[in-house]
C-alpha cells in the first residue's frame, strides 16, 4: 500500500541507528529519579515535576524531539501536545508509544511497548447464562486469583505502562473485592473500565460507588432490541429490563457507556433497532461483536454470520459512520474487516479532505493525505494491541482465544510479564501480518485487516489460518460448511480443531 510522505519521514527517522538508540537510552530505568528516563522527562515536558537528574532533563530535550516531528505527523502542533500531556492517560499513552519505537520499531501495524489494553476475566461467576459466552460462565472458579493476588497483578500491569484496564468475567461486578482492584488500578494512573451485563448497575446507588472508586468506563451487553431477543440470548427472564436501567443509570452518572452487541442471525434483522435504542438511551459508543465459537459459544456456531452477511453488516456500520449527521452515538466493531472495507471505499472518494480508519477503540477521522497511517494503527490487536488474563492468571493474547496449552503465553503470578509481552513466540506471530495463509496473507489489506485471529483458531486451530467470514475467504467458508452435512457434524468438525487440516490445505 502507498503511504504519505509525513508518516514515510517517521519511519526514515526511527530507521537510523542513532535515533534507535537514543530510544533506547531513554526508555531505561533511571536510578536517580522514579520510573524510565522517558516517564521522567514527559513529567519535566508537563511541568509536573521540575527538577531530574542530568540524563533524565537530556531525555527531555530529546523527547520534545520526537513529540515535534510526531506533532507534525499528526497535523497538530507540540504546544498542544505538551499541554494534553496534563492528562495522566494520555501521557501514559504516548510512553507506551515511544517505548515501542524503542523495543519494536515502526511495524505494520504498530505495536505498543506495552499493551495498551489489558482484559482480565476477574472471575467466572455470573449471574446470566448467555449462550454465546466465551468462558463458560457461571460459578465461580477454584483457582481464582485471591485478594492479594489481584493487587499484585495490578502492580505489575502499571509498572510496565499499561494503559487501560478492563475488568470482565464472568460477571465483575459481583467478584466481592470489585471496588477494591477499582481503587488500586486508579491510584496506578491506568484507565479503569468494566465490561458487564448490567443486572447489577439497575441499582443507581451500586453504580455511584463504582464511580467513586475510579471506574470511568462501562461496557454493557445488549444482544436485541427487545426483551424477547436479549432475554433468550441472555438467558434468563427481565435481564432485558435490568440492562436497560443499568444502561440509563450509568449514562445519569457521566460515566462513558458503550453498548456491546454480538451479531449473529440470532439478531441481525434488529440491528437499525439497535442503533436507534442506543441514540435514545444516549449512550456514547456501540460495538457490534463477532461471535467466535468457543465456550458456550461453539453451541451457536451454525448462527454465525456467512462472508455476504458480514460484508452487509459492515456496509451498514460504515454508512453510519459517514452519515452520522447530529447523533453522537459512534458505531464500531471488532470485525477487522471494517478496515479494508473502510480502507477501499476512501480509495473511491480520492478528493475527499478526511479519511476514516476504524479501529476497535475509536474511528480514527485522519486527513486525506495522512491515509497510510490506517497500516499503522488498523486490524487485529490480539497479542499487539491488548492482551487477556483469566481468572487464574493464565494469559492469552485475546480474551476470545480457546484455553488450549498453545495459545496460552503465560501466568501473571509464575512469569515476567513485560517478558512475556516482548518475547513470546506467539506473539510476535500475531504481530507479524505477512506470516499470515492463504487470501489472508496475500491480501493488500492485511496490515489495516489481517482477520480476527480469534475465529482463526476456533475455526481451523491456528492463529495464522484465514479468518473465514471475510468475502476473500468465502471458499473456505463453503468449504468449512458444504463438508460438514449436518449441524451436529460441523459443531464436532469445529470443536475438534480438525478443520485445518481439512479446509485450509485442502
Amino acid at each position: 500500500m502507498k503511504t504519505d510522505s509525513k508518516v514515510d519521514m517517521l519511519t526514515s527517522l526511527t530507521s537510523f541507528r542513532l535515533f534507535k538508540r537514543v530510544l533506547a537510552c531513554i526508555t531505561r530505568e533511571c536510578k536517580s529519579d522514579n520510573g524510565t528516563h522517558l516517564n521522567v522527562a514527559l513529567d519535566l515536558i508537563a511541568g509536573r515535576r521540575n527538577s531530574a537528574c542530568l540524563i533524565c532533563r537530556i531525555s527531555a530535550g530529546l523527547t520534545r524531539l520526537i513529540l515535534a516531528v510526531g506533532a507534525r505527523v499528526f497535523g497538530t502542533t507540540l504546544e498542544m501536545v505538551e499541554e494534553a500531556l496534563n492528562d495522566n492517560i494520555f501521557r501514559r499513552s504516548i510512553s507506551s508509544v515511544v517505548s515501542g519505537l524503542a523495543r519494536f520499531g515502526v511495524t505494520r501495524p504498530f505495536t505498543p511497548g506495552a499493551p495498551f489494553q489489558v482484559v482480565w476475566n476477574v472471575t467466572r461467576a455470573c449471574n446470566l447464562k448467555c449462550r454465546h459466552c466465551y468462558e463458560n460462565a457461571g460459578q465461580k472458579g477454584p483457582d481464582e486469583l485471591s485478594t492479594k493476588e489481584a493487587l499484585a497483578t495490578i502492580d505489575k500491569l502499571a509498572d510496565v505502562g499499561v494503559v487501560f484496564l478492563a475488568f470482565s468475567g464472568g460477571e465483575p461486578t459481583i467478584r466481592p473485592d470489585i471496588l477494591t482492584l477499582i481503587r488500586k488500578a486508579t491510584e496506578r494512573g491506568m484507565y479503569v473500565a468494566v465490561a458487564t451485563n448490567a443486572i447489577s448497575f439497575s441499582n443507581p446507588e451500586k453504580v455511584r460507588s463504582f464511580k467513586d472508586a475510579g471506574l470511568r468506563f462501562v461496557q454493557i451487553s445488549l444482544d436485541g432490541a427487545n426483551a424477547e431477543t436479549h432475554d433468550d440470548f441472555r438467558g434468563v427472564p427481565g435481564a432485558f429490563n435490568k440492562t436497560i436501567s443499568g444502561i440509563k443509570n450509568c449514562v445519569a452518572e457521566g460515566l462513558f457507556v458503550e453498548v456491546s452487541t454480538t451479531v449473529t442471525h440470532h439478531n441481525i434483522a434488529e440491528i437499525h433497532d439497535v442503533i436507534r435504542l442506543c441514540e435514545d438511551l444516549r449512550v456514547r459508543w456501540l460495538m457490534f461483536y463477532n461471535l467466535v465459537p468457543v465456550g458456550r459459544g461453539i453451541e451457536l456456531i451454525d448462527t454465525d454470520l456467512t462472508p455476504d452477511e458480514r460484508e452487509y453488516l459492515l456496509g451498514v456500520i460504515w454508512d453510519r459512520i459517514t452519515n452520522q449527521q447530529e447523533s453522537s452515538l459512534e458505531v464500531l466493531t471488532t470485525a477487522p474487516q471494517l478496515g479494508r472495507f473502510a480502507y477501499d471505499a476512501n480509495l473511491q472518494c480520492p478528493e475527499q479532505d478526511e479519511v476514516v480508519s476504524p479501529t476497535h477503540f475509536s474511528n480514527a477521522r485522519l486527513p486525506t493525505e495522512m491515509r497510510g497511517l490506517a497500516e499503522f494503527i488498523g486490524g487485529c490487536g490480539a497479542g499487539r494491541f491488548y492482551i487477556a488474563i483469566e481468572p487464574n492468571g493464565d494469559i492469552y493474547p485475546c480474551v476470545f482465544f480457546p484455553h488450549i496449552e498453545e495459545m496460552k503465553v503465560g501466568n501473571v503470578l509464575e512469569d515476567d510479564f513485560e517478558s512475556i509481552w516482548v518475547h513470546s513466540p506467539l506473539l510476535q506471530r500475531l504481530r507479524n501480518k505477512d506470516l499470515l495463509k492463504e487470501a489472508c496473507g496475500s491480501c493488500e489489506r492485511r496490515y489495516v485487516c489481517g482477520g480476527c485471529r480469534a475465529r482463526a483458531v476456533a475455526y481451523f486451530g491456528d492463529a495464522l489460518a484465514p479468518d473465514p467470514g471475510c468475502i476473500h475467504n468465502i471458499r473456505h467458508w463453503d468449504k468449512l460448511v458444504g463438508t460438514c452435512r449436518s449441524e451436529l457434524e460441523f459443531l464436532l468438525c469445529v470443536s475438534s480443531h480438525s478443520a485445518q487440516a481439512n479446509f485450509v490445505e485442502g
